[in-house]
């Protein structure tokens, strides 16, 4: 029967899926939180950071996900967690440095992945915790910047690490440039806090990174004033949602933030109408509507420098006829109109006028 059936309707063809790497940066701000306690604490927002985080998972097996904490002194890893240094035991053995820990939880109602992300996760916030002294609560800044440029590392890492493999590499041996790209990378942040003048600098040399990258920034704002998160969502054409009941968070994400950037393309997805472009100046790091700009470095001042020097090049500024008034143009008179047998048409060269009957 096979020799007289020559269809191929038999033959199944498969394409391989690109991997979607998610990296989520949670603001982890103490005093931000405490705000939202009685909204929402920040246990029950890492329980549903943690379920968005599995759906993503559960789209298909080679999805990918990493886990940051954006605190008030430092950008630190919650998963995956740094890897522990082997040393042999008594026997000699050597432990495997990415395995889970031998005291790890384990139920037989959760997913192995899912429950070892879990395990890694909360303890990387409890130690994040313990570790948080008065000193660091007193500093209010965010080092959201550092946070980003660890995603973007470890998205770019990932991508390097698979564009790698023999199926990206031509018959030559060479790079295949017309391929798609191996990975799907893109970073949501989860906002607690304002938009913190100190961070412009560092945080949009991170954003024009991301851009250059092709990995969308997405945003949620829980609370605060994310001003330089919805210019990071429009230069990267990702989503800024900005919630207006916290406890809705789980929603937001599962509806909202779940489709990867490729799926979005086929799907209405969030838009936000106005974004706010101010910028932070160089000098004082106030976020100002206007400010003088340096021609070579593009830096932003909001008030003269003096000696109109730039500050960020020294490069010497010339300001023209600044703060002069205006010329006033005069106007132009118009041509008045010619009165030709006692009406007030124009003229119009003729001698006669408008035969009457």
């Amino acid at each position: 029967m096979d020799a007289v059936d020559v269809s191929d309707h038999y033959q199944v063809s498969t394409v391989e899926e690109t991997p979607s790497l998610l990296a989520v940066v949670i603001d982890t701000n103490p005093r931000a939180w405490a705000a939202l306690d009685d909204r929402l604490p920040l246990s029950k927002a890492i329980a549903n950071i943690l379920v968005f985080v599995n759906a993503h998972l559960a789209f298909s097996n080679v999805n990918q996900v990493a886990v940051i904490a954006a605190h008030v002194n430092r950008a630190v890893w919650l998963y995956p967690a740094p890897p522990r240094v082997a040393s042999p035991d008594a026997s000699g053995d050597v432990s495997m440095s990415d395995a889970p820990p031998e005291n790890a939880p384990s139920s037989a109602n959760k997913f192995p992945q899912f429950a070892h992300i879990e395990s890694t996760v909360m303890a990387s916030m409890q130690k994040l915790m313990r570790e948080t002294t008065q000193d660091d609560m007193d500093e209010s800044t965010t080092r959201l910047s550092g946070a980003l440029t660890l995603a973007l590392c470890h998205i770019n890492k990932a991508s390097q690490a698979l564009g790698s493999t023999p199926s990206s590499m031509a018959g030559s041996g060479q790079p295949n440039t017309t391929a798609p790209p191996p990975l799907k990378g893109r970073i949501l942040v989860v906002s607690v806090s304002d938009s913190e003048p100190t961070q412009y600098i560092p945080t949009m040399n991170a954003v024009f990174a991301a851009a250059h990258a092709q990995v969308a920034i997405d945003t949620l704002a829980l609370a605060g004033d994310a001003t330089f998160l919805q210019q990071a969502c429009f230069n990267t054409e990702g989503t800024f949602l900005a919630v207006s009941n916290p406890q809705g968070l789980l929603t937001y994400l599962m509806f909202g933030l779940v489709a990867d950037t490729e799926a979005r393309k086929l799907l209405i997805t969030p838009t936000h109408d106005t974004v706010d472009f101010r910028a932070a100046c160089f000098c004082h790091g106030k976020v100002v509507d206007t400010g003088f700009v340096c021609s070579i470095c593009l830096s932003i001042f909001c008030e003269l420098p003096d000696n109109a020097e730039c500050l960020t090049c020294g490069t010497k500024l010339a300001l023209g006829n600044y703060g002069s008034k205006p010329a006033v143009v005069p106007r132009k008179k118009k041509k008045k109109k010619r009165i030709v047998n006692g009406s007030g048409r124009e003229e119009t060269g003729s001698a006669a006028g408008t035969p009457r009957p």
